[in-house]
């Protein structure tokens, strides 16, 4: 088998159109379901929605899309990063934004930020970020979604991150839940920025 796997020259919001186009040509010929997105403010996730609309071949009504934002406070005390009419714009097309504590970080980066040190889940995070911040936020995004019961383990999934702002990674993988973290497998990477 021989699939192809786009490296973008650098990392960010420069390659979120390109992006979406693979991730569009590789939905096109897949069986796959689920799409897992991290758009903190929605703007890369309205982007994909728009792109699907015209450019997907099957049917969008079979396609369960999920944005992922920051968790409050993330920036700001009590604050999201994701707006009420981005929000609403996204629940009219169907779409949940799952705003939650981050799985490869959470409480463990609280603990480090005060005492020092570094947790398991941050060198899990650590990890992945070798390859690439993207994948890092895939896996992680992934976790999040299968903890909160809105995609299924055990399924292949696509999920869409970056660096920064905008879309340069794109994976298909099957994600695992939080308490059996190293059941998720990576199966194809779509697209990387390269490191």
């Amino acid at each position: 088998m021989k699939k192809s796997i786009t490296y973008f020259e650098n990392p960010g919001e420069e390659n979120t159109d390109e992006l979406i186009k693979l991730v569009i040509d590789r939905l096109n010929y897949s069986k796959i379901k689920y799409i897992a997105v991290a758009s903190v403010t929605g703007k890369s996730i309205l982007k994909l929605i728009k792109e699907l609309e015209n450019s997907y071949e099957g049917n969008l009504k079979d396609l369960k899309i999920i944005n992922v934002s920051h968790h409050a406070g993330f920036k700001k005390d009590n604050e999201l990063e994701i707006d009420d009419e981005t929000r609403l714009k996204l629940e009219k097309k169907g779409i949940i934004t799952y705003v939650g504590s981050h799985a490869l970080s959470g409480v463990g980066r609280g603990i480090s930020n005060k005492f020092g040190g570094v947790t398991p889940v941050e060198i899990i995070a650590a990890t992945l970020r070798m390859f690439s911040q993207g994948i890092k936020v895939c896996g992680e995004i992934s976790i999040m979604l299968a903890d909160s019961g809105l995609i299924p383990v055990g399924e292949n999934i696509i999920a869409i991150g970056g660096t920064g702002k905008g879309f340069d990674t794109a994976t298909i993988l099957t994600p695992a839940n939080m308490t059996k973290v190293f059941d998720m497998k990576f199966h194809e990477i779509i697209a990387i920025p390269l490191p």
